[in-house]
């Protein structure tokens, strides 16, 4: 049986890698971005297994485009949200905190939304989402970004929640990567980045299990675990 899935945010990153990791397996996987040659380049390796749809998240109607894909794919199982932004913000201007809040706000809201009703109604389905690390504390140079992927990770935890007591085979994957050489990662001093390829491999394996939470590459569940016991008191002079 030919899995049905839509990646949103394919065009670049994560993303990218992971629509190619699909395009090899028996999946026909639907592509989403706003960078319409960047998915053409993509359906180009293996223009069999890819239908693509360009859109802005934060702009057009997410619910139509994405039914229209399912349309085209001939059914859905499987929604991949690795669509998002966040900038490093110390004098907080709030044009960047507000693009952070339209993607990785309200267009992730609306999207997951849309997906879970979509399996709730057919009865089964899985949504994996990328949310990140850096949503398990605050930031003072990154204050919307680590706020927003806060709020996944708790929005995910409830659409798990609410299909637990559906009784439904609906799986939520929360994907919390560290720093992955993409262009999410800025600033100076960075650590354990992984390869994009890397991260990708290891996300794909995670969404194959249906796990509810993974780490990314594994070695930052060590991070995960200080960011929760360290007192607030030392974080805030971080």
């Amino acid at each position: 049986m030919v899995k049905k899935i839509i990646i949103v945010g394919a065009s670049s990153g994560i993303g990218h890698e992971l629509a190619k990791i699909y395009s090899n397996t028996n999946c026909l996987v639907g592509i989403t971005g706003r960078r319409i040659d960047k998915l053409e380049e993509l359906k180009a390796t293996n223009p069999s297994k890819f239908h693509i749809k360009t859109f802005d998240c934060t702009s057009d109607n997410n619910s139509e485009k994405l039914k229209e894909l399912v349309d085209e794919l001939g059914g859905f199982d499987l929604l991949i949200l690795s669509s998002g932004t966040g900038e490093l913000n110390p004098d907080l201007e709030y044009k960047l905190e507000q693009a952070t809040i339209d993607l990785n706000v309200s267009a992730f809201t609306e999207i997951v939304d849309w997906a879970y009703n979509f399996f709730d109604q057919q009865g089964v389905g899985q949504i994996a989402a990328i949310s990140s690390v850096g949503g398990l504390r605050g930031s003072g140079i990154a204050p919307s970004y680590n706020a927003s992927k806060a709020y996944q990770i708790n929005y995910l935890e409830g659409l798990r929640q609410k299909a637990k007591q559906s009784k439904k085979p609906i799986y939520i994957t929360d994907i919390r990567p560290g720093l992955v050489d993409t262009d999410m990662a800025k600033g100076e001093g960075l650590f354990w980045v992984s390869p994009k390829e890397k991260a990708a491999k290891q996300i794909y394996t995670i969404i194959q299990k249906k796990k509810e939470i993974g780490y990314v590459t594994k070695r930052w569940i060590l991070i995960a675990l200080l960011l929760k016991i360290i007192p607030n008191w030392i974080y805030k002079r971080m």
